[in-house]
């Protein structure tokens, strides 16, 4: 008796939401930008190529995700979050007109009270995006970050999400947060109150997406796929969006 044959899925329909890891890799201020080292590139004695590299980098910069732990003692870190949850249907809600108008625009009740009222009750288990427009900056550090000075904290200017819209998103029982700037707080929170009440909550979080003006505001699933770091309070990742 032969197995029906998978579905394939149609490449067309395949985005990928991830900035490229290289020398203009965007991090925290207080951050090593990303390192890589050719170690070995060239032909050898056996008359063949070969190439090998090695790269160092801080578990939160470039396109990566937060794991609850990151900011909730006890709760799970990468290598503790399933592949179960590490996939689900794409809200996005695009707060761009506003963050273009101010950079230290927080993503409201209002704005998610709007997404709703067009698209309906956000589903339980969505992964829900905040599209701030921001990744067209990248990977210019000073306009994507509002400083381009090292070890400058005081000095970040980036979209985020209000406090109160994360206890919005608590309420829909969501599986996870992402937004397209350096944070899911803004630049200038000094307190991470959006961090600390989802990641609380077992929800994690994914920062610097890229090109989300090409997933749909419904109807995609996302697929984040970390590098499973042992413990980690976060990683590197590849997200793709699959279209409908």
């Amino acid at each position: 008796m032969s197995l029906p044959a998978a579905t394939p899925i149609d490449p067309a329909k395949v985005i990928d939401l991830t900035h490229t890891f290289d020398a203009s890799t965007i991090y925290w201020p207080t951050e090593k930008g990303f390192q890589w080292e050719k170690e070995v590139w060239g032909k050898t004695e056996g008359g063949y190529f070969y190439a090998s590299a090695k790269f160092a980098s801080a578990e939160h910069g470039g396109t990566h995700l937060d794991s609850p732990i990151h900011f909730a003692e006890g709760k799970q870190s990468v290598d503790q979050l399933t592949v179960q949850q590490l996939i689900g249907p794409a809200v996005v809600i695009d707060v761009s007109a506003a963050c273009a108008k101010n950079p230290d625009y927080l993503a409201s009740p209002t704005d998610i009270a709007a997404w709703e009222k067009a698209h309906g009750t956000i589903p339980a288990g969505s992964i829900v995006l905040f599209r701030t427009g921001w990744s067209s900056r990248w990977p210019d550090k000073k306009r994507y970050m509002g400083t381009d000075k090292p070890g400058d904290v005081a000095g970040l200017h980036f979209p985020g999400i209000a406090p109160a819209s994360a206890k919005v998103l608590l309420d829909r029982r969501i599986r996870a947060v992402g937004i397209d700037t350096a944070s899911i707080d803004y630049g200038q929170s000094k307190d991470f109150q959006v961090h600390r009440a989802l990641y609380g909550a077992g929800i994690y979080g994914l920062e610097n997406i890229a090109d989300l003006e090409r997933v749909p505001v419904t109807g995609a699933t996302l697929i984040v796929l970390p590098m499973k770091i042992g413990g980690g309070t976060g990683a590197p990742v590849r997200i793709i969006a699959i279209l409908p």
